[in-house]
Protein backbone atom coordinates (compact mmCIF):
# COMPACT_ATOMS: atom_id res chain seq x y z
CA UNK A 1 0.00 0.00 0.00
CA UNK A 2 1.41 3.47 -1.00
CA UNK A 3 1.78 5.90 2.43
CA UNK A 4 -0.45 8.83 2.17
CA UNK A 5 2.45 11.09 1.96
CA UNK A 6 3.88 9.75 -1.22
CA UNK A 7 0.21 9.14 -2.75
CA UNK A 8 0.33 10.85 -6.18
CA UNK A 9 -2.76 12.89 -7.26
CA UNK A 10 -5.38 11.56 -8.77
CA UNK A 11 -8.41 13.21 -10.14
CA UNK A 12 -12.12 11.86 -9.90
CA UNK A 13 -14.06 13.31 -12.58
CA UNK A 14 -18.05 12.54 -12.79
CA UNK A 15 -19.77 14.15 -15.38
CA UNK A 16 -23.40 13.77 -14.87
CA UNK A 17 -27.52 15.17 -16.08
CA UNK A 18 -29.78 14.46 -13.63
CA UNK A 19 -27.91 11.49 -11.64
CA UNK A 20 -29.94 12.30 -8.91
CA UNK A 21 -31.16 8.96 -8.49
CA UNK A 22 -27.66 6.76 -7.63
CA UNK A 23 -25.32 10.19 -7.28
CA UNK A 24 -25.28 9.76 -3.27
CA UNK A 25 -23.95 6.17 -3.83
CA UNK A 26 -21.31 7.50 -6.38
CA UNK A 27 -19.90 10.13 -4.28
CA UNK A 28 -19.95 8.04 -0.90
CA UNK A 29 -17.85 5.36 -2.89
CA UNK A 30 -14.97 8.15 -3.97
CA UNK A 31 -15.33 8.93 0.20
CA UNK A 32 -14.77 5.79 0.84
CA UNK A 33 -11.77 4.97 -0.70
CA UNK A 34 -8.26 3.69 1.14
CA UNK A 35 -6.42 6.46 -1.38
CA UNK A 36 -6.51 9.22 -0.22
CA UNK A 37 -5.19 11.49 -2.34
CA UNK A 38 -7.96 12.84 -5.04
CA UNK A 39 -9.43 15.50 -5.74
CA UNK A 40 -13.11 15.13 -7.17
CA UNK A 41 -14.63 17.11 -9.78
CA UNK A 42 -18.65 16.98 -10.62
CA UNK A 43 -19.45 18.40 -14.07
CA UNK A 44 -23.16 19.01 -13.97
CA UNK A 45 -24.72 19.11 -17.56
CA UNK A 46 -27.70 21.46 -16.35
CA UNK A 47 -29.82 19.03 -14.77
CA UNK A 48 -33.39 19.94 -13.94
CA UNK A 49 -33.18 17.06 -10.72
CA UNK A 50 -31.30 17.64 -7.77
CA UNK A 51 -28.23 16.48 -9.11
CA UNK A 52 -26.38 20.29 -8.19
CA UNK A 53 -28.04 20.23 -4.73
CA UNK A 54 -26.71 16.75 -3.90
CA UNK A 55 -23.02 17.30 -5.36
CA UNK A 56 -23.06 20.73 -3.72
CA UNK A 57 -24.03 19.57 -0.10
CA UNK A 58 -21.17 17.03 -0.29
CA UNK A 59 -18.81 19.95 -1.17
CA UNK A 60 -19.69 21.47 1.28
CA UNK A 61 -18.64 19.05 3.38
CA UNK A 62 -15.42 17.82 1.69
CA UNK A 63 -12.78 20.57 0.29
CA UNK A 64 -11.65 18.01 -2.06
CA UNK A 65 -15.17 17.72 -3.99
CA UNK A 66 -15.59 20.50 -6.69
CA UNK A 67 -18.90 21.03 -8.36
CA UNK A 68 -19.00 22.84 -12.17
CA UNK A 69 -22.30 23.40 -14.10
CA UNK A 70 -21.67 23.69 -17.56
CA UNK A 71 -23.61 27.57 -18.67
CA UNK A 72 -25.38 25.09 -21.44
CA UNK A 73 -26.82 21.90 -22.05
CA UNK A 74 -24.57 19.75 -24.20
CA UNK A 75 -23.78 15.91 -25.34
CA UNK A 76 -23.01 13.24 -22.74
CA UNK A 77 -19.58 12.93 -24.81
CA UNK A 78 -19.11 16.80 -24.87
CA UNK A 79 -19.34 16.96 -21.03
CA UNK A 80 -16.32 14.27 -21.04
CA UNK A 81 -14.64 16.94 -22.58
CA UNK A 82 -14.88 19.53 -20.64
CA UNK A 83 -14.38 17.36 -17.62
CA UNK A 84 -10.92 15.92 -19.05
CA UNK A 85 -10.18 19.47 -20.17
CA UNK A 86 -10.24 20.30 -16.19
CA UNK A 87 -7.82 18.16 -14.83
CA UNK A 88 -4.82 20.23 -12.79
CA UNK A 89 -1.32 19.86 -14.35
CA UNK A 90 -0.91 18.27 -10.69
CA UNK A 91 -2.16 15.12 -10.97
CA UNK A 92 -0.69 12.25 -12.38
CA UNK A 93 -3.64 10.13 -12.77
CA UNK A 94 -7.55 10.56 -13.61
CA UNK A 95 -10.57 8.24 -13.00
CA UNK A 96 -14.16 8.57 -14.40
CA UNK A 97 -16.55 7.27 -11.89
CA UNK A 98 -20.21 7.67 -13.40
CA UNK A 99 -23.07 9.19 -11.70
CA UNK A 100 -24.85 5.77 -11.84
CA UNK A 101 -21.84 3.69 -10.76
CA UNK A 102 -19.38 3.36 -8.07
CA UNK A 103 -15.97 2.02 -7.02
CA UNK A 104 -15.13 -0.76 -4.60
CA UNK A 105 -12.97 0.66 -1.49
CA UNK A 106 -9.94 -0.55 -2.69
CA UNK A 107 -10.41 0.47 -6.39
CA UNK A 108 -7.91 3.56 -6.62
CA UNK A 109 -5.29 2.28 -4.18
CA UNK A 110 -5.35 -0.84 -6.14
CA UNK A 111 -5.21 0.62 -9.59
CA UNK A 112 -2.32 3.19 -9.20
CA UNK A 113 0.09 1.00 -7.10
CA UNK A 114 -0.17 -0.88 -10.45
CA UNK A 115 0.79 1.68 -12.45
CA UNK A 116 3.51 3.32 -10.35
CA UNK A 117 4.98 0.11 -10.39
CA UNK A 118 5.20 -0.04 -14.32
CA UNK A 119 5.85 3.51 -15.84
CA UNK A 120 5.33 1.99 -19.27
CA UNK A 121 1.59 1.24 -18.67
CA UNK A 122 -0.71 4.63 -19.78
CA UNK A 123 -3.91 2.39 -18.78
CA UNK A 124 -5.42 0.15 -15.78
CA UNK A 125 -8.08 -2.04 -15.99
CA UNK A 126 -9.83 -4.71 -13.79
CA UNK A 127 -12.68 -6.82 -13.23
CA UNK A 128 -16.15 -5.33 -12.77
CA UNK A 129 -19.49 -6.32 -11.25
CA UNK A 130 -22.19 -5.51 -13.78
CA UNK A 131 -25.33 -5.94 -11.64
CA UNK A 132 -24.87 -9.32 -10.69
CA UNK A 133 -22.05 -10.38 -13.09
CA UNK A 134 -18.46 -10.18 -13.54
CA UNK A 135 -17.21 -8.82 -16.56
CA UNK A 136 -14.06 -7.71 -18.25
CA UNK A 137 -12.32 -11.25 -18.22
CA UNK A 138 -10.30 -13.10 -20.29
CA UNK A 139 -6.49 -11.98 -19.56
CA UNK A 140 -4.09 -14.88 -18.29
CA UNK A 141 -3.94 -14.46 -14.47
CA UNK A 142 -1.46 -13.47 -12.75
CA UNK A 143 -0.18 -11.56 -15.75
CA UNK A 144 -0.82 -7.37 -15.16
CA UNK A 145 1.29 -6.15 -17.66
CA UNK A 146 0.23 -6.11 -21.42
CA UNK A 147 2.05 -4.97 -24.07
CA UNK A 148 -0.55 -2.40 -25.72
CA UNK A 149 0.16 -3.28 -29.24
CA UNK A 150 -0.75 -6.82 -28.24
CA UNK A 151 -4.10 -5.92 -26.41
CA UNK A 152 -5.11 -3.50 -29.33
CA UNK A 153 -4.10 -6.58 -32.08
CA UNK A 154 -6.00 -9.49 -29.89
CA UNK A 155 -8.83 -6.81 -29.28
CA UNK A 156 -9.43 -6.19 -32.46
CA UNK A 157 -9.10 -9.57 -33.60
CA UNK A 158 -11.87 -10.59 -31.54
CA UNK A 159 -10.04 -11.56 -28.11
CA UNK A 160 -11.88 -10.64 -24.61
CA UNK A 161 -12.78 -7.08 -24.19
CA UNK A 162 -10.31 -6.00 -21.19
CA UNK A 163 -11.21 -1.96 -21.71
CA UNK A 164 -14.73 -2.15 -19.57
CA UNK A 165 -16.36 0.74 -19.61
CA UNK A 166 -14.94 4.39 -18.39
CA UNK A 167 -16.00 3.69 -14.40
CA UNK A 168 -13.50 0.91 -15.18
CA UNK A 169 -10.20 2.59 -15.74
CA UNK A 170 -7.75 5.01 -14.57
CA UNK A 171 -5.44 7.04 -17.16
CA UNK A 172 -2.28 8.55 -16.84
CA UNK A 173 -3.20 12.46 -16.43
CA UNK A 174 -0.62 13.34 -19.09
CA UNK A 175 -2.45 10.87 -22.34
CA UNK A 176 -5.47 12.94 -21.36
CA UNK A 177 -3.68 16.41 -21.33
CA UNK A 178 -1.83 15.68 -24.52
CA UNK A 179 -5.02 15.33 -26.25
CA UNK A 180 -7.31 18.30 -27.08
CA UNK A 181 -10.58 15.75 -27.29
CA UNK A 182 -9.65 12.87 -25.73
CA UNK A 183 -13.38 11.74 -27.01
CA UNK A 184 -14.35 11.46 -30.27
CA UNK A 185 -17.75 13.09 -29.82
CA UNK A 186 -19.30 11.32 -32.68
CA UNK A 187 -18.77 8.05 -31.71
CA UNK A 188 -21.01 6.57 -29.36
CA UNK A 189 -17.82 4.32 -28.24
CA UNK A 190 -15.24 6.85 -27.99
CA UNK A 191 -14.23 5.75 -24.66
CA UNK A 192 -12.62 2.65 -26.34
CA UNK A 193 -11.61 4.33 -29.28
CA UNK A 194 -9.37 6.60 -26.84
CA UNK A 195 -7.81 3.27 -25.35
CA UNK A 196 -6.56 2.32 -29.00
CA UNK A 197 -5.18 5.90 -29.83
CA UNK A 198 -3.12 5.45 -26.66
CA UNK A 199 -2.01 2.20 -26.31
CA UNK A 200 -0.38 2.53 -29.92
CA UNK A 201 2.29 3.78 -27.80
CA UNK A 202 1.73 2.47 -24.23
CA UNK A 203 0.93 -0.77 -21.99
CA UNK A 204 -2.02 -1.96 -20.63
CA UNK A 205 -2.39 -2.74 -16.98
CA UNK A 206 -4.77 -4.96 -15.60
CA UNK A 207 -5.80 -5.43 -11.46
CA UNK A 208 -6.84 -9.15 -10.97
CA UNK A 209 -10.07 -7.86 -8.58
CA UNK A 210 -13.55 -6.52 -8.84
CA UNK A 211 -12.77 -3.03 -8.22
CA UNK A 212 -16.11 -1.47 -9.78
CA UNK A 213 -19.67 -1.62 -10.16
CA UNK A 214 -21.40 -0.77 -13.67
CA UNK A 215 -25.21 -0.36 -13.92
CA UNK A 216 -27.64 -1.35 -16.25
CA UNK A 217 -30.98 0.37 -16.15
CA UNK A 218 -33.37 2.51 -18.91
CA UNK A 219 -31.42 5.86 -18.44
CA UNK A 220 -27.85 4.80 -19.13
CA UNK A 221 -26.03 5.69 -21.85
CA UNK A 222 -25.50 1.97 -23.03
CA UNK A 223 -29.54 1.85 -23.62
CA UNK A 224 -29.21 3.93 -26.79
CA UNK A 225 -26.08 1.80 -28.08
CA UNK A 226 -28.22 -1.30 -27.22
CA UNK A 227 -31.27 0.12 -29.00
CA UNK A 228 -29.56 1.29 -31.98
CA UNK A 229 -27.13 -1.09 -32.30
CA UNK A 230 -24.36 1.09 -32.17
CA UNK A 231 -21.33 -1.03 -31.15
CA UNK A 232 -21.13 -2.48 -35.40
CA UNK A 233 -20.26 0.98 -36.25
CA UNK A 234 -18.12 1.96 -33.48
CA UNK A 235 -16.20 -0.78 -33.53
CA UNK A 236 -15.91 -0.59 -36.98
CA UNK A 237 -14.39 3.29 -37.30
CA UNK A 238 -12.06 2.36 -34.54
CA UNK A 239 -10.85 -0.61 -37.04
CA UNK A 240 -10.72 1.85 -39.74
CA UNK A 241 -8.70 4.32 -37.89
CA UNK A 242 -6.54 2.16 -35.79
CA UNK A 243 -6.40 -1.49 -37.45
CA UNK A 244 -3.14 -0.83 -39.56
CA UNK A 245 -1.10 0.13 -36.20
CA UNK A 246 -2.43 -3.30 -34.49
CA UNK A 247 -2.69 -5.55 -37.46
CA UNK A 248 -0.86 -6.79 -40.80
CA UNK A 249 -2.38 -5.78 -43.81
CA UNK A 250 -3.49 -9.33 -44.42
CA UNK A 251 -5.57 -9.42 -40.72
CA UNK A 252 -6.68 -5.86 -41.19
CA UNK A 253 -7.87 -6.55 -44.43
CA UNK A 254 -9.58 -9.53 -43.88
CA UNK A 255 -11.38 -8.11 -40.69
CA UNK A 256 -12.73 -4.94 -43.03
CA UNK A 257 -14.09 -7.88 -45.39
CA UNK A 258 -16.12 -10.30 -42.21
CA UNK A 259 -17.32 -6.59 -40.49
CA UNK A 260 -18.82 -5.39 -43.70
CA UNK A 261 -20.18 -9.19 -43.92
CA UNK A 262 -21.64 -9.49 -40.58
CA UNK A 263 -22.89 -5.96 -40.22
CA UNK A 264 -25.36 -6.37 -43.26
CA UNK A 265 -26.20 -9.64 -42.43
CA UNK A 266 -27.08 -8.05 -38.87
CA UNK A 267 -29.05 -5.59 -41.01
CA UNK A 268 -30.75 -8.22 -42.61
CA UNK A 269 -31.80 -10.11 -40.04
CA UNK A 270 -33.04 -6.60 -38.15
CA UNK A 271 -35.66 -6.30 -41.43
CA UNK A 272 -37.52 -9.66 -39.70
CA UNK A 273 -38.24 -7.57 -36.65
CA UNK A 274 -39.02 -4.08 -38.10
CA UNK A 275 -36.73 -1.67 -36.98
CA UNK A 276 -37.80 1.71 -36.71
CA UNK A 277 -37.20 5.10 -38.90
CA UNK A 278 -34.40 6.26 -36.06
CA UNK A 279 -32.70 3.21 -35.84
CA UNK A 280 -32.59 3.14 -40.08
CA UNK A 281 -31.40 6.99 -39.40
CA UNK A 282 -28.96 6.29 -37.22
CA UNK A 283 -27.06 4.21 -39.53
CA UNK A 284 -27.61 6.09 -42.67
CA UNK A 285 -26.31 8.92 -41.25
CA UNK A 286 -23.14 7.30 -39.33
CA UNK A 287 -22.06 5.18 -42.46
CA UNK A 288 -22.57 8.59 -44.54
CA UNK A 289 -19.95 10.24 -41.43
CA UNK A 290 -17.91 7.67 -42.14
CA UNK A 291 -17.88 7.83 -46.18
CA UNK A 292 -20.21 5.14 -47.16
CA UNK A 293 -23.81 4.76 -48.19
CA UNK A 294 -26.19 2.30 -46.69
CA UNK A 295 -26.52 -0.43 -49.41
CA UNK A 296 -30.12 -1.40 -50.17
CA UNK A 297 -28.73 -3.94 -52.09
CA UNK A 298 -26.64 -5.91 -49.68
CA UNK A 299 -29.35 -5.68 -47.05
CA UNK A 300 -31.65 -7.12 -49.69
CA UNK A 301 -29.37 -9.86 -50.27
CA UNK A 302 -28.52 -10.20 -46.76
CA UNK A 303 -32.40 -10.95 -46.45
CA UNK A 304 -32.86 -13.14 -49.09
CA UNK A 305 -30.16 -15.27 -47.81
CA UNK A 306 -32.39 -15.61 -44.52
CA UNK A 307 -35.40 -16.20 -46.19
CA UNK A 308 -34.00 -19.16 -48.52
CA UNK A 309 -32.49 -20.37 -45.28
CA UNK A 310 -35.81 -20.20 -43.47
CA UNK A 311 -37.59 -22.09 -46.12
CA UNK A 312 -34.99 -24.74 -45.97
CA UNK A 313 -34.37 -25.38 -42.21
CA UNK A 314 -36.72 -23.40 -40.16
CA UNK A 315 -36.56 -24.07 -37.06
CA UNK A 316 -32.59 -23.54 -36.91
CA UNK A 317 -32.97 -20.23 -39.06
CA UNK A 318 -35.30 -18.64 -36.69
CA UNK A 319 -33.47 -19.74 -33.54
CA UNK A 320 -30.31 -18.34 -35.10
CA UNK A 321 -31.63 -15.32 -36.09
CA UNK A 322 -33.35 -14.85 -32.55
CA UNK A 323 -29.36 -15.55 -31.35
CA UNK A 324 -27.82 -13.01 -33.73
CA UNK A 325 -30.61 -10.25 -32.43
CA UNK A 326 -30.04 -11.22 -28.96
CA UNK A 327 -26.02 -10.93 -29.38
CA UNK A 328 -26.48 -7.71 -30.66
CA UNK A 329 -28.66 -6.54 -27.61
Amino acid sequence: MIPHSSQPLVIVLTPVYNGEKYLCECIESVLAQTYQNWEYFIFNNCSTDRTLEIAQTYAEKDKRIRVITNSEFVSRLRNHNIAFRQIPLNSKYCKVVHADDWLFADCIMEMVELAEANQTVAIVGAYGLRIDRVSWDGLPYPSTVIPGRAIGRNTLLGGPYVFGSPTSLLIRSDEIRKRHTPYNEANQHADKEMCFDILRDRDFGFVHQVLTYTREHSEAASTFSHQFCTYFLGDFEILTKYGRAFLSAEEYEQQIRQRWKRYYAFLGSRMFFNGDKEFWQYHRDTLSRLGYSLSVEKIAKAVLVELLDLALNPLNTSMRIARKIKRSF
